[in-house]
């Protein structure tokens, strides 16, 4: 699998090219109703089947019901969901689950292809909020790292957490649930040469 970069809380079709454009191999659309950045199945489907068949499409839930879950993945040609929350149901699909790094107990197995650590929040990630990266290191299942990235930390971030992916969404918007061009690319580009950096040291 690629190293993952995901663009996360696009709500418009112009942001989610404009990420894409610039290498993201992943784009999260948030379906959490009090976020900033939530946004509907329609648009999210209009927005979905634009994009590049090799592009990760990311539906964002906060404790959804399983009945939520199923209309999302059936209107929406969703290839990953990522779960925050304690209460999640468990769904035979692609699955990230999303967990507080100072918090979340990395012996614990979960049913999940990926773990996404973010920084604690009250509201669910998008607060630009870092963490302590090393946390990353302690868990045995793959690590995508969120929380507070850009282009000025992530290679860091990757450096120390060797995660199999990053994830950014506030730090790269011009307001709410509007991305700013220059900062999208130039995050994805520092994440891109970082990543490859990475690969070199542990192969």
């Amino acid at each position: 699998m690629s190293f993952i970069i995901k663009v996360c809380g696009i709500t418009n079709q112009h942001d989610a090219e404009v990420a894409v454009a610039a290498g993201a191999n992943a784009i999260g659309f948030v379906f959490y109703r009090q976020s900033p950045r939530a946004v509907g199945l329609e648009t999210v489907r209009h927005i979905a089947l634009s994009l590049p068949d090799d592009v990760l499409k990311v539906g964002v839930f906060v404790e959804p019901s399983e009945m939520d879950l199923r209309e999302a993945i059936e209107t929406v040609p969703l290839d990953v969901v990522q779960l925050h929350g304690k209460h999640v149901p468990s769904i035979a699909h692609r699955t990230w689950r999303a967990l507080t790094a100072s918090k979340a107990d990395p012996s614990e197995s979960l049913v999940a292809e990926a773990i996404l650590l973010d920084a604690e929040t009250p509201q669910y990630g998008g607060s630009g909020k870092t963490f302590d990266w090393q946390l990353a290191t302690r868990f045995w299942q793959p690590v995508i790292i969120a929380g507070g990235l850009d282009a000025s930390n992530v290679a860091e971030a990757i450096e120390i957490g060797r995660p199999i992916g990053v994830d950014a969404s506030s730090r790269l918007e011009a307001q709410p649930g509007k991305k700013d061009e220059v900062k999208v690319r130039r995050f994805v580009e520092a994440a891109r040469v970082a990543s490859h950096a990475l690969n070199e040291v542990t192969h």
